[in-house]
């Protein structure tokens, strides 16, 4: 499989019939060019399965940092 292939740390999700894009609310409306891909959006999850943030991806070099930032932040270990 992809993901054991590539070595992921965890499981990845076919969401070939999109009930989770309309879940998550990632889903372009029909009559977007790009309709059949999801918008770019992430969410931070905490362990109770609460979603503290919503990010647009737009800047994929600078995400991480962000969400990290922001874990940081929610633990109370803010910079």
């Amino acid at each position: 499989m992809f993901a054991d292939e590539n070595n992921f740390g965890f499981s990845l999700l076919s969401d070939t019939d999109m009930t989770v894009g309309e879940a998550y609310q990632v889903r372009r409306s029909p009559d977007d060019e790009r309709a059949n891909y999801p918008l770019r959006i992430a969410y931070l999850i905490d362990p109770e399965g609460t979603i503290r943030k919503a990010y647009e991806v737009t800047d994929t070099g600078g995400f991480a940092s962000e969400v990290l930032r922001d874990l940081e932040s929610l633990q109370g270990r803010s910079q």
